[in-house]
């Protein structure tokens, strides 16, 4: 057996089921992981581990396999090392989702955090479905003019939550150095010969985008590029300095790491978490909310440019 493991999206693949029920796995510890960077890998040998106990099957039903018995029972055992482990699924992208979840992993005995990268609504409705356990979401409401609250509202209707600020950041356009199409707002998006690069739908960025235009009345379907859909801030980003669109929505951060674009802000967005507040999740939910509020994962936070923290670790809604 090699020491080969996959990430995620492979596993996925190779099960033929979606990656939320693999996190979904990766959350009851029927399947091991361990976290690289960013990412979550399953070694080769715990996978064959995870289908063996799938399919009923031991160490002595080893002759219809193609590796030892000593070697199945290594993989069963060191599967089972990790069982006693409550497994925390994290989903959103911003970087300080992984501090935050560094700072799990050193702090919080018998928690294994482990990320997922969606956007903001497929964030809340993998926890609607039990799939997370911290969700992260940007979601504008153009009418109230507020942020996540009243998505949060509407989806967990008769569900105990608590919804916690995590930071503030700038959000508006990307455009190229010296922005030669002169965007500075949304009306100019619809300027003559404009290109856009969007975002998936669902994501916090193509929510702001579509309210924007909902309560201008512009139409959405006169964008040239309105389509062209990328999934993440960096992609998004990259797109405009290499010259494949005139503009694009995101967040400043973006902006910073790819050269060639300028930003353009429009709007302080808030990024807040959610927790659902059911018994099993009470000492754990207490122990987060004590690292968003320490002064030591704040610190961290401040040495990225961008980030609002004045009101970081706040409870805003509590059912």
């Amino acid at each position: 057996m090699t020491n080969e493991s996959y990430t995620t999206e492979e596993v996925a693949k190779l099960l033929k089921i979606s990656k939320l029920t693999v996190y979904d796995l990766l959350k009851k510890g029927e399947l091991s992981s361990y976290r690289v960077g960013k990412q979550m890998r399953v070694d080769a040998s715990d996978l064959e581990a995870f289908k063996l106990r799938s399919k009923g099957l031991t160490a002595n039903d080893s002759a219809t396999l193609d590796f030892p018995p000593s070697t199945i029972q290594q993989q069963i055992s060191s599967s089972r090392g990790h069982v006693g482990e409550r497994q925390l699924v994290i989903t959103g992208q911003d970087t300080s989702l992984d501090i935050l979840s560094k700072y799990m992993e050193k702090q919080m005995t018998g928690i294994r955090p482990l990320r997922s990268f969606n956007g903001s609504m497929d964030s809340l409705v993998s926890m609607y479905r039990g799939e997370s356990d911290i969700v992260s979401t940007h979601l504008l409401d153009g009418d109230s003019g507020e942020y996540n609250l009243p998505y949060i509202r509407k989806l967990f209707v008769g569900q105990s939550y608590v919804v916690v600020r995590l930071l503030s950041r700038a959000a508006g356009l990307y455009v190229r150095n010296g922005n030669p199409k002169t965007i500075f707002g949304w009306d100019d998006l619809f300027k003559q010969g404009v290109r856009i690069v969007n975002r998936e739908k669902g994501s916090g960025a193509r929510v702001l985008l579509d309210e924007q235009l909902r309560i201008r009345n512009l139409n959405p379907a006169l964008l040239t590029g309105y389509s062209q859909e990328e999934n993440t801030h960096l992609a998004v980003a990259g797109k405009v300095a290499s010259n494949e669109a005139d503009v694009g929505v995101g967040i400043e951060k973006a902006a910073q790491l790819i050269g060639g674009i300028d930003f353009i802000p429009l709007i302080q967005e808030r990024y807040d978490i959610v927790m659902l507040k059911r018994p099993e999740n009470k000492d754990w939910i207490g122990s987060v909310i004590g690292i968003v509020r320490s002064d030591a994962f704040k610190s961290e936070l401040r040495q990225i440019h961008g980030y609002d923290l004045a009101l970081t670790g706040q409870v805003l809604l509590e059912t």
